[in-house]
C-alpha cells in the first residue's frame, strides 16, 4: 500500500463495531421454510385461479430474492403477496398476507416470512448464529476514485447496490407506467382487430373458443389469425371438423389432453391443414387414454389415476406414451418382485399423477403422488412405501 493510498484511507476511515452472523445453510432455509411453502402452494387452491396466480407470482419473486442473498448479491427491495386459509375457517375463506422484504440477510428474511404468516419459529430460533465482535472501517466512498488500485471494487460494488435500491419494482413503475398507457392507447386499433378476427372465425368455422396461449405479441396473434381465416376460405371442407372445439394458438401442433386443437404460431399454414385432417384419428387416442389410466390402476392395486387441474399442456398422444412407459415398469416389478407386504390390499384412496419423464418424484401439498414416466419401478415402490402416510394426510387435510 502506498504512502498516498494509506493517508487517504486514514482520512475517510472511523471505527464502528459491527456483528458478524453466521449465514444458513441451503438446507437450513428449505427446511425452515417447508411450513410456509406448504401454507402457501399453489396447488392446495387449485379451485381458486386468482389466489392460484397470486401465490404463484410471489414465488417467483421469493425465489430470485432468495437466490440474490445466497448468492452475496444485494437483493432490491420487494412486496410479496400470499393467500393463506386461516385455521378453522370455511374451506372458501383465504386471508391476504402481506410481506415486505428489503433484508439482507437470510435469517432475517426466514423470520419474516414466518412470522407473517403465524407459523412457529422454533426451528430458526435453535440455530446458532456464532456472533462475533469485530472492528471494521467505513469508507467514504464518494471521495476515492473508481479506478483506485485497491478500493476501487469495493466502490463499484457500493455504487450498484445504490443503483439497484433506484430500481425498485415501485419505483420502475412510477417512471413507465405513462409509457404503458400510451402503448395500450396506440395498440387499441389492433386488439380491435383481433377481436374482429376471432368473431370471423367463430362465425365461419364454429369453434366454441380461440385462446392465445403464446409468448408473442398482440400483432403476431392478429397475423395468426389471418392466415387461418385465408386457410379456412381455401379449404372450407375440412374445417367442419373444429365446430364447437376449442383452438389454441399455442408452442406446438396437435390435439392437446383436454380435445383442444393446437397449432404452432411458427408454422406453415400447410402443416395446420395437415392437422385439422388428422383430428378425428387424434379423437381416437383421446378415447383410448381412459383405458391406459385404468391399466396403470390395476396394476398398482386399484390407485386412481388424476391429472392436476393445471398441469401444463401435453398432446394427447405423448401422454398415452407416458402411461404405456409407466405400466410397463411397474408391470415387470411386479412381476419379479411383488409389492411390499406392508402395502394395503387396495391403494384406491390415493392418488397418482402421471407426468413427463423430465418431471419430479415428489407428494404434493395435496397428497397425490406426482411420478414421471420414466420412473423405475423399484424407485416408485420404495418412494411409495415412505410417503403413503404423509400423503394420505395431506389428501384429507385438502379434501375436508
Amino acid at each position: 500500500m502506498s504512502l498516498y493510498t494509506l493517508a487517504k484511507w486514514r482520512s475517510v476511515q472511523h471505527s464502528v463495531t459491527c456483528l458478524c452472523h453466521r449465514n444458513m445453510t441451503t438446507t437450513e432455509v428449505s427446511t425452515a421454510l417447508r411450513p410456509f411453502y406448504f401454507s402457501v402452494h399453489p396447488d392446495l387452491f387449485g379451485q381458486y385461479p386468482q389466489q392460484r396466480t397470486t401465490n404463484e407470482n410471489s414465488l417467483k419473486l421469493l425465489s430470485s430474492y432468495i437466490e440474490s442473498i445466497q448468492s452475496r448479491r444485494f437483493p432490491s427491495p420487494c412486496s410479496l403477496q400470499f393467500y393463506i386459509r386461516p385455521k378453522q375457517e370455511q374451506y372458501d375463506i383465504f386471508k391476504l398476507i402481506k410481506i415486505i422484504l428489503k433484508e439482507n440477510d437470510i435469517r432475517k428474511t426466514v423470520l419474516t416470512l414466518l412470522k407473517s404468516c403465524d407459523l412457529p419459529t422454533e426451528y430458526v430460533d435453535k440455530i446458532p448464529e456464532e456472533r462475533q465482535n469485530i472492528k471494521v472501517f467505513e469508507i467514504n466512498y464518494r471521495n476515492m476514485s473508481k479506478i483506485d488500485p485497491i478500493f476501487g471494487p469495493i466502490i463499484m460494488q457500493n455504487i450498484i447496490k445504490e443503483e439497484r435500491e433506484t430500481q425498485s419494482l415501485l419505483h420502475w413503475l412510477k417512471d413507465n407506467y405513462l409509457i404503458a398507457i400510451e402503448k395500450s392507447n396506440l395498440n387499441r386499433p389492433l386488439r380491435k382487430d383481433v377481436d374482429k378476427l376471432k368473431k370471423i372465425i367463430t362465425n365461419t368455422v364454429g369453434v366454441s373458443k380461440i385462446i392465445w396461449d403464446c409468448g408473442w405479441n398482440e400483432m403476431h396473434f392478429r397475423g395468426c389469425l389471418q392466415s387461418f381465416i385465408a386457410l379456412a376460405e381455401q379449404n372450407p371442407e375440412p374445417m367442419h371438423i373444429l365446430k364447437d372445439r376449442v383452438l389454441v394458438f399455442a408452442p406446438f401442433t396437435g390435439v392437446s389432453l383436454d380435445g383442444h386443437i393446437m397449432l404452432y404460431t411458427g408454422e406453415v399454414r400447410h402443416n395446420w391443414l395437415d392437422l385439422i385432417k388428422k383430428v378425428r384419428k387424434y379423437d381416437e387416442v383421446l378415447l383410448r387414454i381412459p383405458g391406459f389410466e385404468k391399466t396403470v390402476s390395476q396394476v398398482l392395486r386399484d390407485i386412481k389415476v388424476v391429472r392436476r387441474k393445471f398441469m401444463p399442456k401435453i398432446l394427447a398422444g405423448e401422454y398415452e406414451r407416458q402411461l404405456q412407459q409407466l405400466t410397463t415398469s411397474l408391470s415387470d416389478y411386479h412381476g419379479l418382485r411383488g409389492y411390499p407386504k406392508h402395502w394395503p390390499k387396495s391403494l384406491s384412496n390415493y392418488e397418482i399423477v402421471v407426468e413427463t419423464e423430465a418431471g419430479p418424484l415428489m407428494v404434493s401439498p395435496t397428497g397425490q403422488f406426482i411420478v414421471p414416466s420414466s420412473c423405475p419401478g423399484s424407485l416408485l415402490v420404495n418412494f411409495l412405501s415412505e410417503h403413503m402416510e404423509e400423503a394420505a394426510s395431506r389428501l384429507k387435510t385438502y379434501t375436508t
